[in-house]
């Protein structure tokens, strides 16, 4: 629909006598002016003017050094920054408790809350809007990596039977998880009012809960891993009751209009599936507006499982018209077809992961229509601060 490249220029035939221009019209060979594809239109997200659609989302990358945020990290994201852009800083742990792998950041120490802050700054000097994707893996972990070794927690004891990769390297066992006393379930809420807290001190726009792929939220919500008896387990509302009091408190700590959060109801992440994903993403859509919170993103049913896309009956239809703040979508995403979920308002703001890890100029790309460059998997979680991290060439480098 959208296949124009922008920068084809058209020009206008000669006239065969010199006519006095009048205001307005566009004189003899001169270009007119390019289409704007859907993705390249501004967007009002509450108070934030974006001037395009194409958001970078969290992007775990495992280069944050024992928790905290590293000078490379600086580098990173203003590479991948536009004016008027919106980017959504990487999966941060929100206590030292939330160990699910090594180097990745987190916000609960005045340490690591300074080391954003230069990260944040680059950003904003280049007129980007930044929020912090705030998180907690529950059972997606290892006790190796908790502090004192002790037992990851989650809302069930069920364990997954996966191994911990890195690059397709197994690293360990997934430990057996501890299901969390009804009592400390407040404490988890409390930590991710924290880190909200923290992000805001940071410098950062708003906080996105991360409540999608398989992850402590996830396991509460999704009825294949959640086989609780208390006032969190067993009905739709009660699993996702958890999922909600961190909304609530998150929205209370720093504003609902600086709150965003990520769900995946469709997917079956880290044997975390529900067997009515409809119902979940539709009450999870309606229930989010009591908090009036600025935004929900949602990964694509096609994407069930991590990276590649499937066949599926179920679209976010509903869940869009169901909620009224702004929704973003993500998942297999390629230019054609984010323009055409903003041509039909199927979302507001369409996410794109591996290719703006690998295009740091991506709007401009998908601008001119140019070529993309290639992402390598095989480097997406080195430690390396350089290597399939800073080094993607931007489009007037390229040959």
């Amino acid at each position: 629909m959208y296949k124009t490249p922008i920068g084809v220029f058209h020009s206008f035939p000669k006239q065969k006598r010199k006519k006095p221009q009048r205001k307005g019209q566009v004189q003899d060979n001169m270009p007119a002016q390019p289409p704007t594809i859907p993705l390249l239109t501004p967007y009002k997200m509450g108070k934030f003017n974006l001037s395009h659609r194409i958001v970078l989302p969290p992007l775990g990358r495992l280069r944050s050094y024992n928790n905290i945020p590293q000078p490379h990290a600086i580098l990173y994201y203003s590479q991948r920054t536009s004016q008027g852009g919106l980017l959504i800083a990487e999966a941060t742990f929100v206590s030292d408790t939330d160990q699910g792998w090594v180097n990745n950041p987190g916000l609960w120490t005045t340490e690591q809350v300074e080391a954003w802050k230069p990260i944040v700054d680059a950003v904003h000097a280049k007129g980007g809007v930044f929020f912090c994707q705030i998180m907690h893996p529950g059972r997606v972990s290892n006790s190796g990596f908790q502090p004192r070794g002790q037992t990851p927690i989650s809302s069930t004891d069920k364990p997954l039977t996966s191994q911990i990769l890195t690059n397709g390297v197994a690293l360990a066992e997934y430990t057996p998880p501890r299901r969390l006393r009804t009592d400390e379930i407040p404490q988890i809420v409390n930590d991710f009012r924290l880190a909200a807290r923290n992000a805001i001190e940071a410098g950062f726009d708003g906080v996105e809960i991360h409540g999608a792929h398989g992850y402590l939220i996830d396991q509460f919500m999704k009825d294949q891993v959640n086989d609780r008896t208390d006032e969190y387990g067993g009905s739709l509302e009660n699993r996702c009751r958890f999922a909600l009091e961190i909304v609530e408190a998150v929205a209370n700590e720093i504003g609902a209009d600086k709150v965003g959060i990520r769900l995946s109801p469709f997917a079956d992440y880290m044997e975390s599936g529900d067997s009515n994903p409809k119902a979940l993403g539709l009450y999870m859509a309606k229930s989010l507006n009591k908090y009036g919170i600025l935004y929900c993103h949602v990964v694509e049913p096609r994407m069930k499982t991590a990276g590649d896309k499937s066949e599926t009956p179920y679209s976010l239809l509903p869940m869009r018209e169901a909620f009224k703040g702004t929704f973003i979508a993500a998942g297999g995403f390629d230019r054609e077809d984010g323009n055409n979920a903003v041509a039909k308002g199927h979302a507001d703001l369409i996410a794109y992961g591996r290719w703006f890890l690998a295009n740091p100029d991506l709007p401009k790309r998908f601008e001119l229509n140019a070529p993309l460059n290639k992402y390598n998997r095989e480097t997406f979680y080195t430690s390396d601060p350089v290597i399939g991290y800073n080094d993607y060439p931007f489009l007037e480098t390229t040959a």
